[in-house]
């Protein structure tokens, strides 16, 4: 990166415009290939090109939106935007693998002629491409984002993809086989499909306001009382992300300690040393928990006990 104070959101959105550029044109270049020389395989490159394309348009966006400070109407901010385009493309994903499927059914009903040559060319243009993108993206340390991974991924299919195309291409001018062209267009889209899944389903698990994978919340519970003498019990523990920022909040019954903020900031202190939970809201109590949702929590704990 060329400046020292720039943000990693900076280095993002200027890598994801860069791999959007690249991407979009040749993602033109295949589709005209593929019309030009008759090849499916082209064609569902172009088709996950175009994916790819969107992807990175969604995460350009998402990094800008990601960047607006919250609001009296949206506390969060717009963080939750990256989670929804990241959905979105994973969608986008499943419509075009269904399309070319479709398509390469018919083409081996009744193969058409393909034009080697040309279909060679714009593969070997298309891979170049999709290297530069993927190594652009890679450089970035922030590997945490979804979005650019979203996007590293897509340029990755992308590249299976390419290097099928030229498969076609080889076989196509060694033997004349065209059937290896809807054949190899199938197999980029399991690979297309492969990474939309995962994506629908990180995406989905955030949208519903599940836990980061990352945090076990029984574990937690127990860690607390154990590194904190005064803390007796934890419960109506919930922990979700915004964007990539896991926050909690919880209960804590404790023995009344002698010096209330002094516990509060050791255990907010725990919680981000830990599990790098920045924004915790902790009710701190000193009676005991009475309610359905102690008892369930008490249980949990239990069983979660038993089970180790």
């Amino acid at each position: 990166m060329s400046h020292q104070h720039d943000s990693p959101s900076d280095g993002n959105a200027r890598r994801l415009l860069i791999a959007f550029t690249i991407t979009a044109l040749f993602m033109v270049a295949e589709v005209l290939g593929g019309l030009l020389s008759g090849s499916l395989a082209l064609l569902a490159d172009a088709g996950h090109m175009l994916t790819d394309a969107a992807a990175l348009l969604v995460a350009l966006l998402a990094v800008h939106f990601a960047s607006r400070p919250p609001s009296n109407r949206h506390t969060f901010g717009w963080l939750r935007l990256t989670t929804l385009a990241a959905f979105v493309n994973a969608i986008a994903l499943v419509m075009i693998t269904i399309f070319i499927v479709w398509e390469a059914v018919l083409r081996f009903r009744n193969p058409q002629p393909i034009a080697g040559g040309l279909m060679m060319t714009v593969a070997v243009a298309g891979l170049l491409a999709n290297v530069v993108s993927f190594w652009i993206l890679h450089r970035g340390s922030e590997e945490k984002n979804l979005n650019v991974r979203a996007a590293a991924l897509h340029v990755m299919g992308d590249l299976l993809g390419s290097v099928g195309a030229i498969v076609a291409a080889l076989v196509i001018l060694a033997t004349g086989w065209t059937p290896i062209d809807p054949i190899l267009s199938v197999l980029v889209s399991c690979l297309v499909l492969r990474s939309a899944w995962r994506l629908m389903r990180e995406s989905v698990h955030e949208l519903l306001e599940g836990a980061p994978g990352a945090i076990d919340i029984a574990l937690l519970t127990r860690a607390l009382t154990r590194e904190i003498p005064e803390v007796r019990n934890v419960h109506h523990v919930h922990v979700w992300l915004v964007g990539e920022k896991p926050l909690m909040t919880l209960h804590v019954q404790v023995i009344p300690p002698h010096d209330h903020d002094a516990l509060l900031e050791r255990i907010h202190h725990f919680l981000a040393h830990n599990y790098q939970i920045a924004h915790a809201t902790v009710q701190m109590e000193y009676q005991s928990c009475c309610g359905a949702d102690c008892e369930l929590k008490h249980d949990a704990a239990e069983h979660a006990h038993h089970h180790h």
